[in-house]
């Protein structure tokens, strides 16, 4: 690790002296990388730094106490005790960060929530997911966009289509993939009977336009007028859109925007997420796993995660985590699950790295 460390601080003090170049300055793209590489490295350089002087301090420390007594050994035992405990903390610290970085850090993360299994009562749940999203996203200071919405009849969501940008965005949105279960009262039913129902949610990293190409013949454009709940058209105009991506069969709709042009250039939005994802799927060999491990068949059995609304209770099932606060979660509090779902990818990452 030490010889990695060093050549990492070689870098970043290369890196720095070609931002302070005039001409990097002038082209926004390549300052731009740059600077994000300069971010990623400070953390590292600045913990390397902190490791190398602590580690000094501790051999110090211990040359001294052959050669003291009395209170001053006892200060020095402290000291060591100190010093090792940060050289621990920083070794571990910088294994984490000396990680292969996932390719889609830095990106802004396309999701989909839909309503699954349950009839209205899972669209009434797909709307409470979005809720929960829409509070996590204030409460981390993210951007949010919702990019197109397909109203259920009592006001739920049969879909819903969203854009999150901000810093840490896609490290944690990316592990909220896959099937959601809820068991609950449904406000239809009479008799006070719990059911269970299910939403799903597919977490897509967003595609920059040159990552992405498409032929224009490839794309099949459908145009139609915008229908709210229940179908009821909203618009005069054909203003909705439908792309389909004929070679894999990759369709969007969308419906929000006022005009024409502009639901276009949403779905092709979300069309180049979808196909960066397949692409990286594809790469991995992973395809049709990836996307099953995702959306599943939304049923009840299947589920990466429980909702019960009688116990106050949220479960997720892929790290066995159970916490009894479902209120504020679904409110937006979403850092207890999502801070141990992080810290589970982070331990799985260095087990199979060692």
């Amino acid at each position: 690790m030490l010889d990695k460390l060093s050549s990492l601080e070689s870098e970043f003090a290369d890196v720095e002296r070609r931002l302070a170049d005039p001409d990097v300055f002038a082209d926004q793209d390549r300052y731009r990388d740059l600077a994000r590489r300069h971010k990623e490295l400070e953390a590292i350089v600045s913990r390397s730094q902190e490791l190398r002087q602590r580690t000094e301090d501790a051999e110090t420390a211990r040359e001294m106490l052959g050669e003291l007594a009395g209170d001053d050994r006892e200060l020095i035992r402290q000291e060591i005790t100190e010093a090792d405990a940060d050289v621990a903390r920083l070794t571990g610290e910088l294994e984490l960060l000396l990680l292969p970085k996932d390719p889609n850090d830095g990106r802004n993360v396309i999701v989909e929530i839909r309503g699954a299994e349950g009839g209205e009562e899972a669209n009434l749940f797909a709307r409470d997911l979005f809720g929960m999203y829409q509070g996590y996203a204030q409460r981390q200071g993210w951007k949010l966009e919702v990019l197109n919405t397909d109203v259920s009849e009592m006001g739920g969501f049969n879909e819903i289509t969203f854009c999150v940008s901000g810093d840490g965005a896609w490290t944690r949105l990316k592990h909220e993939g896959g099937p959601h279960r809820v068991q609950r009262v449904p406000v239809t039913e009479s008799q006070g009977r719990i059911h269970t129902s299910s939403a799903t949610v597919t977490v897509l990293p967003e595609a920059d336009d040159v990552e992405v190409d498409i032929d224009q013949n490839d794309l099949q454009i459908d145009y139609y007028r915008s229908s709210g709940p229940g179908g009821q058209s909203v618009n005069t105009t054909d203003s909705a859109v439908r792309i389909t991506h004929k070679p894999t069969g990759v369709s969007v709709s969308m419906q929000d925007q006022k005009s024409q042009l502009q639901n276009r250039a949403k779905a092709m939005q979300v069309l180049r997420s979808r196909l960066l994802k397949l692409e990286q799927d594809r790469k991995t060999a992973e395809l049709s796993e990836a996307r099953r491990d995702q959306v599943g068949g939304g049923g009840r059995s299947e589920k990466v995660r429980t909702y019960n609304f009688k116990e106050n209770r949220v479960s997720d099932h892929r790290i066995g985590l159970t916490i009894y606060k479902l209120d504020k979660v679904l409110a937006g509090e979403l850092d207890d699950v999502s801070d141990a779902l992080v810290q589970d990818e982070q331990t799985r990452r260095l087990t199979e790295d060692s």
